[in-house]
């Protein structure tokens, strides 16, 4: 499809369709990184970007990079993930950006600086994420793909980066606060939260309710197709392998082996 687009002739017409295909693109690319196939969610999102380059739509070529930040800072390439990050926010700078888009993209720069455990510039980020999204305007006239990006999404992924950073405390209030706002229905977004609590309990020293928190997330897991989201349970599992011989930690393993089975 991206080679008929790029002798199709301009006008309105090829706009929207060179707007389809990268939307398109980038969807694809967000399917191949929720399942895990790194490298081929990275060629889907990088002709996402090259597509969204050529309609001239800044805010949206930003949204690319910034997904390209995130799926840099899940394979542990850090440096690259704070690089992407930025250059989605100085794309977006190109525009006239919502306050929503700036907001969203600073937060995507919070845990790419989370990851490399920057607390100065992580802070400095969650700073400009929360002051920009006290001044957006109402949602509706927001891009739609940025709407998800709403105050119960804020709070909870300022308490993940700060998970990050080891300020668990904090982390585990905001959190907290962010699952009692999300609807039941958002599994999800729950599971993958609550298995952030349990791992912000750990940090704490709070076995049990880490445990408890990590088994719920493995509850939630059990009707999602996303290897991403169920594989957080799995990574918890090896972070309690000194506990190993407690009773939580026995009873989740038992859950953990009924959930695979």
């Amino acid at each position: 499809m991206t080679s008929r687009l790029s002798h199709a002739p301009t006008g309105p017409l090829a706009d929207d369709l060179r707007a389809l295909a990268a939307e398109l693109a980038r969807m694809a690319g967000w399917a191949y990184f929720d399942a895990r196939q790194y490298s081929t969610a990275r060629t889907y999102l990088r002709q996402a970007l090259d597509l969204a380059r050529e309609t001239g739509d800044a805010s949206f070529t930003a949204n690319v990079l910034s997904c390209l930040s995130l799926q840099a800072t899940y394979e542990s390439r850090e440096n690259e993930a704070v690089m992407l990050a930025s250059a989605a926010q100085d794309v977006a700078r190109r525009g006239t950006p919502s306050r929503l888009v700036v907001s969203m993209l600073a937060m995507r720069e919070a845990f790419a600086h989370a990851a490399l455990r920057d607390a100065a510039a992580c802070h400095d980020a969650l700073r400009r994420a929360n002051d920009a999204f006290a001044a957006a305007e109402p949602p509706a006239e927001a891009p739609a793909w940025v709407r998800y990006f709403d105050e119960t999404k804020l709070i909870v992924d300022t308490g993940i980066a700060l998970g990050q950073l080891g300020e668990a405390s904090r982390a585990e209030s905001l959190i907290t606060e962010g699952l009692r706002r999300e609807r039941i229905d958002q599994q999800r977004g729950r599971a993958f939260h609550t298995v952030w609590l349990a791992d912000v309990q750990l940090q704490q020293g709070k076995l049990d309710a880490a445990v408890a928190s990590a088994t719920a997330a493995l509850d939630l897991t059990a009707t999602l197709d996303s290897p991403r989201v169920a594989g957080h349970p799995r990574e918890f599992h090896t972070r309690i392998a000194p506990f190993a011989r407690e009773p939580a930690v026995l009873g989740f393993e038992e859950r953990m082996r009924s959930a695979l089975t």
